[in-house]
């Protein structure tokens, strides 16, 4: 098996690393066209398994406040809005964004949905799961990623869906990495202040996570994206950053009004 697989980990190793947003060196080697497709896959599975909300009010303040954040990475995205009372959110390859309803009604404002869709946003536009799965691909050849997506009640597809940061979904649990998680919360921070949403709610918005989940079980979200005392700790560090590009904003006229 390892002298089939050393031709194609020395031609992944020559060919397969590229820069993230925050300059960090990554191993990506699978077509983004079909990391999409996977990502397109599981949004379809999710939209047919899950009620779609009539929530008008929801509805309207999750597309006003993920609209403004895309329009600053560009390229056409979809916003659902399920319903769904656990308090989670996520975004696919492919341009998906899924909200909860639940995470509608735990935020205290649009600040804090904004720095939810843009850390979920910041994990697709570093490519975390195609990291993650060029990894798995690298280590177990021939496994069949792609299409073990279509069949998520199966290990396998459960695994290919946990590459994807929506494993969570379908009953397993494949945290993104510290390394992933921080790099996220970069990219999200500054995507919000860049769209004209003040980035300090975002360390509420954690704090206000951490509270609600204290004494019970971690909250979906929270286990799917693991926080630490660090993370906090990061984002202080990054926010005379963040507040730098939220007063450019704010000079240009983008004054999001999502509530």
């Amino acid at each position: 098996m390892f002298k089939k697989l050393f031709p194609v980990l020395i031609i992944c190793l020559l060919s397969a690393c590229v820069t993230s947003p925050t300059g960090r060196s990554q191993f990506v080697f699978m077509p983004e066209a079909q990391i999409d497709q996977m990502g397109l896959q599981a949004f379809n599975n999710l939209k047919k398994q899950k009620p779609v909300s009539k929530n008008g009010k929801y509805n309207q303040e999750a597309h006003c406040i993920a609209n403004a954040i895309t329009k600053i990475t560009g390229g056409n995205w979809e916003v659902v809005v399920f319903e769904d009372k656990s308090p989670n959110a996520f975004a696919l390859p492919g341009n998906k964004i899924g909200i909860h309803t639940g995470m509608l009604a735990l935020v205290d404002n649009q600040e804090q949905l904004a720095a939810v869709i843009g850390h979920e946003v910041g994990h697709v536009l570093a490519k975390h799961s195609n990291e993650r799965a060029s990894q798995e691909m690298a280590v177990n050849e021939g496994m069949s990623i792609i299409q073990a997506v279509s069949a998520p009640q199966t290990a396998l597809g459960q695994t290919a869906l946990g590459l994807l940061g929506v494993g969570a979904q379908y009953g397993i649990l494949m945290p993104y990495s510290r390394v992933h998680e921080s790099e996220a919360d970069m990219i999200g921070v500054d995507l919000m202040a860049r769209a004209g949403f003040d980035p300090e709610q975002s360390i509420g918005l954690w704090q206000k996570m951490e509270q609600a989940s204290q004494g019970k079980q971690p909250l979906e979200f929270m286990s799917t994206h693991p926080s630490h005392a660090t993370r906090i700790q990061d984002l202080e560090r990054h926010m005379p950053h963040a507040l730098s590009l939220y007063q450019q904003a704010k000079a240009a006229g983008k004054q999001p009004h999502c509530n």
